[in-house]
């Protein structure tokens, strides 16, 4: 039993040091570096981060030039997001953020989802033009948002990050992490990919995660807690994405450090 009193008006307990704070906006003055391709990315290789690092790959496999990039390693255990510059680009201080500096005025993009959801449209690819298997894609793109924060802010906090395991938030979270596995598991029962027979941004957003997750490369040991073998259909997915040329160089980027 926990001897935690819940007050009346929650009052912050941080330190001023800590990265996570009740406060939105810079920290601190920044010079962050751009080069000279068209688009400049800044990210990790988290499951967000690695998004637009796939999707990129993935453009410069179809051979599209006009998609060349530079990326840069944004250390948020360092708390690099909360410099100026990068808040300039991203004013919610999460990566992964894009620059896209092709256009006559350089434009922002930031959510992951976003950025992936902004590259289909400019060059027309990996998003269908059909209306109605283009809205099935976004269906998926918009269900991936919406439900990984249960995989990684419940589940993951509270498996791995926590320093304390408690029961109570645990089978909470694990609970709907193998909802949404089963869930794509029987979506993915007669389809080659999450909309049908063809790859799309769709895949990229939930392979990131829940790819990764079926692997047992996000969290320690997450695979064999949840069982993850059992999701058969969702195995022969997640091989088949992991084994895509542009998904092996992405997850084998190196990223140009800022200072």
């Amino acid at each position: 039993m926990s001897d935690y009193q819940l007050p009346t008006v929650w009052e912050n307990t941080a330190k001023e040091t800590d990265n996570n704070q009740p406060t939105a906006g810079s920290r601190f003055k920044q010079a962050i570096p751009k080069g000279d391709a068209p688009f400049q990315l800044y990210t990790l290789g988290t499951p967000n981060g690695i998004k637009p690092l796939i999707m990129l790959e993935e453009l410069k496999e179809l051979g599209i030039e006009e998609s060349q990039y530079d990326a840069f390693k944004i250390k948020i255990d360092q708390g690099q997001q909360f410099g100026s510059d990068f808040v300039a680009i991203n004013p919610n201080s999460k990566i992964p953020a894009l620059v896209d500096q092709s256009t006559e005025t350089s434009i922002r993009i930031f959510e992951s989802a976003n950025i992936l959801l902004y590259l289909a449209d400019k060059f027309q690819t990996l998003i269908s033009s059909d209306w109605s298997t283009r809205t099935e894609t976004l269906n998926w793109l918009f269900w991936q948002t919406g439900a990984a924060p249960f995989v990684g802010g419940g589940f993951g906090h509270f498996f791995h990050y926590a320093p304390e395991k408690l029961e109570y938030p645990i089978n909470r979270y694990t609970m709907e992490t193998k909802r949404q596995l089963d869930l794509l598991d029987k979506e993915l029962a007669n389809k080659t990919y999450i909309v049908g027979h063809d790859y799309s941004i769709a895949d990229i957003a939930i392979w990131s995660w829940y790819g990764q997750l079926a692997l047992d490369d996000l969290y320690k040991d997450a695979g064999t807690f949840l069982n993850v073998r059992e999701y058969q259909n969702l195995q022969a997915w997640t091989k088949r994405i992991a084994e895509r040329p542009a998904v092996k160089r992405a997850l084998t980027q190196e990223l140009t450090d800022i200072n």
